[in-house]
């Protein structure tokens, strides 16, 4: 294809779009309003389903099958820099060496490490109940691994991160999510129907498949983001061209 007709093609594209977005804009209701009907209707359908975090309930129920494509697209990042990153033929790893830290910085890591754990542990935990859940808990709870890092060094977070643990259960939650779907086709509805029983409002068990969405979410985004830094550290402090010193 040409450059003009790759031009003509992304501008007739544009164009298209640019209508689009702004057809739906002039749609809403007024900035500042007291009409909310998307709102209102999130937040009816996340109290009937007993879900007490309604962002929760927007991302894993009333939108669920949205959702599991965002999730396919880190778990198809993680994937796709494991390949681009693996060793080429001119490349051979090296050990990493030892690396000095100040002391107030193995303290300031040390101190927070096992209270980010905690954090992202909670975050996952209640992510039908209250502000967080499985994306940003993972976050959480991945961050707090690499605290190692920065309170020691590379070598320690080797040692305390179970990258082929990870990596496997990076993929298994990942396929867990798009398993659950399944129980709703089981049972007559549709696919990632909230199905499940619904439970006590306010409760950890409540929710129906909110909770256990929640929780495979928050597997697969520490796991992801672990094993998708790993790749990249490794890049930065082992990894050197055959013939290179570092």
């Amino acid at each position: 294809m040409s450059r003009t007709a790759r031009l003509r093609l992304f501008l007739t594209a544009a164009t298209v779009l640019a209508a689009a977005l702004i057809t739906a804009a002039t749609e809403l209701p007024g900035f500042g309003g007291s009409h909310h009907p998307y709102g209102e209707r999130a937040v009816a359908a996340g109290l009937a389903r007993q879900t007490a975090n309604i962002v929760s309930s927007v991302n894993f129920d009333q939108r669920a099958f949205d959702t599991l494509g965002e999730e396919s697209i880190l778990f198809g990042s993680v994937l796709g820099a494991g390949m681009l990153l693996r060793l080429a033929r001119d490349e051979h790893k090296r050990r990493a060496a030892a690396e000095p830290v100040l002391p107030t910085t193995r303290l300031f890591g040390a101190t927070l490490l096992p209270v980010t754990l905690l954090v992202g542990g909670y975050l996952v935990a209640h992510g039908q109940l209250s502000p967080g859940g499985g994306f940003q808990g993972g976050v959480a709870l991945a961050t707090a691994l690499h605290l190692a890092y920065v309170a020691a060094d590379y070598l320690v977070l080797k040692r305390i991160r179970p990258l082929a643990v990870l990596d496997v259960a990076d993929a298994i939650a990942a396929g867990t999510y798009a398993a659950l779907g399944l129980i709703g086709l089981a049972q007559g509805a549709g696919y990632l129907a909230n199905t499940l029983p619904l439970g006590t409002f306010n409760q950890l068990s409540s929710s129906g498949l909110v909770a256990v969405i929640n929780a495979a979410v928050g597997v697969e985004v520490a796991s992801g983001v672990v094993v998708l830094l790993a790749h990249f550290l490794d890049q930065a402090v082992e990894i050197v061209h055959r013939g290179e010193r570092r």
